[in-house]
């Protein structure tokens, strides 16, 4: 069942509303995509194959994380034994560092404020 509109046909006064368009699929990335569909229907092409842009994009990003990790566990391998030394003793001033403060959280707040009148 249709529903007719409210205006009469013959009026030439009156103005026609007109059909809104759908923002997607008014979009260019949505009129591109269904292009490309279009030709890879009409080649033959499946669905399921992604266009050689995006194939060669993603090759190089994966090619590129591949190298990155290399890198970093070519300098891992290289570090010298004394900077293995260094970063271990860094890591534990942290850990001191984080131990102190849990113990300053936890003292009355007139030592704290004891503490600070001896320091200036």
């Amino acid at each position: 069942i249709l529903t007719h509109p409210d205006y009469i046909d013959g009026n030439p006064d009156l103005i026609k509303p007109k059909k809104l368009l759908n923002p997607v699929k008014a979009s260019k990335s949505h009129q591109e995509l269904h292009r490309e569909l279009l030709m890879n229907h009409k080649r033959g092409l499946s669905v399921q194959s992604k266009p050689e842009l995006q194939r060669v994009l993603e090759h190089r990003r994966r090619s590129q994380l591949i190298r990155q990790k290399k890198e970093e566990e070519e300098a891992k391998k290289l570090q010298s034994p004394f900077e293995k030394e260094l970063l271990k003793r860094h890591q534990r001033l942290d850990q001191l560092e984080k131990e102190q403060e849990k113990e300053e959280d936890h003292a009355p707040e007139f030592i704290k404020v004891k503490e600070n009148l001896r320091r200036t």
